[in-house]
């Protein structure tokens, strides 16, 4: 019997905790892929599951990661054949499905993702669910007819994963993206990516009035609370904000009037269950059009599963930045 090693995280009578296991590798049933895992990523939400400190994961035991990319070992799925490149992210990995911390994954064809031309699982997961979020929000912002005329472009959490990415596929596709940050070490290399102005998080207008002079043609927040209350006062007529992360809080404190004064649109971006078309849409983009120039540049860390409760800590204490690669062998 062949057997893999996995990340895997229970929750049961002795308590909850995480750790390398061997697993056996099964064939897929009717439906199913069978992908050997070369390369995941770390995002918070990885973190969060892993440690125990937010409630995401609905079965136990279960293999964390969110993101996978590979090549099909084996199909059972007439789309897919032995040898094909492929990348799985969102729907129920790690959340009630084993994940991609794992050398072998089993999933329905319906979530993968064949990869696309000009990418390789290395480069996928630089991107992980990490770019695919960017890209999402500000696809959803274009459809909502945001121009990059309309005035910068406000991106909080600007140092992890989804900010570092949207502020380099912003600045490729002409916006000004302004960043907001609390690490002052990381300034330069906010710029190197195409930030234009770089805030700290007291910065922004605190005023308890309903609507402030507008500031931001549009948003990217990944904090939410109080900063997402904030930022609706000072958006501008017809601007966008897309709401991606609650790390500041999951309450909203504001009022309707950016909304029905401003036409300021608010649009909720989750990036677990994406149509599958739109889904490959948008990784077709993030391989040729949206492709971020400094990828390379946003890669901070490469670790194995043995790195990932040390990773997941220094994630939560707010001590990383960029994007994370779990490396887990060739392809």
């Amino acid at each position: 019997m062949t057997v893999y090693r996995a990340f895997r995280i229970h929750n049961d009578d002795a308590g909850y905790r995480a750790g390398i296991e061997e697993l056996p590798v099964t064939a897929p049933d009717a439906g199913e892929v069978l992908i050997r895992v070369a390369y995941s990523g770390v995002n918070y939400r990885d973190a969060l599951a892993g440690t125990g400190r937010g409630k995401i994961l609905t079965t136990f035991p279960l293999v964390g990661g969110v993101d996978a990319a590979g090549i099909v070992e084996a199909s059972a799925d007439g789309r897919f054949t032995p040898g094909d490149p492929v990348l799985a992210t969102g729907y129920g990995l790690s959340s009630d499905h084993d994940g991609g911390y794992a050398r072998y994954l089993k999933v329905p064809g319906d979530w993968v993702v064949p990869m696309p031309a000009g990418l390789d699982p290395r480069n996928a997961m630089l991107l992980g669910s990490a770019g695919f979020t960017a890209a999402l929000a500000i696809h959803r912002m274009r459809v909502n007819e945001q121009r990059p005329e309309m005035g910068p472009i406000l991106v909080t959490g600007a140092s992890g994963g989804v900010g570092s990415i949207a502020i380099d596929i912003l600045s490729h596709l002409g916006y000004e993206p302004v960043a907001v940050s609390g690490k002052p070490e990381r300034y330069d290399w906010l710029r190197e990516l195409g930030a234009t102005r770089i805030l700290g998080r007291d910065e922004l207008p605190t005023s308890e009035r309903p609507l402030e002079k507008g500031l931001w043609g549009g948003a990217l927040d990944n904090v939410g609370g109080e900063t997402l209350a904030r930022i609706t006062r000072t958006v501008r007529p017809e601007g966008n904000i897309a709401s991606i992360g609650l790390a500041g809080g999951s309450e909203l404190n504001t009022t309707v009037m950016p909304f029905i004064l401003r036409g300021v649109k608010l649009l909720g971006i989750n990036c677990l269950t994406v149509p599958h078309p739109l889904r490959t849409r948008l990784w077709t983009l993030l391989a040729t059009d949206w492709r971020p120039p400094h990828l390379e540049r946003i890669l901070t860390t490469t670790v194995g599963l043995e790195g990932l409760p040390k990773v997941f800590d220094a994630m939560l204490a707010g001590k990383t930045h960029g994007r994370i690669l779990v490396a887990l062998g060739d392809p």
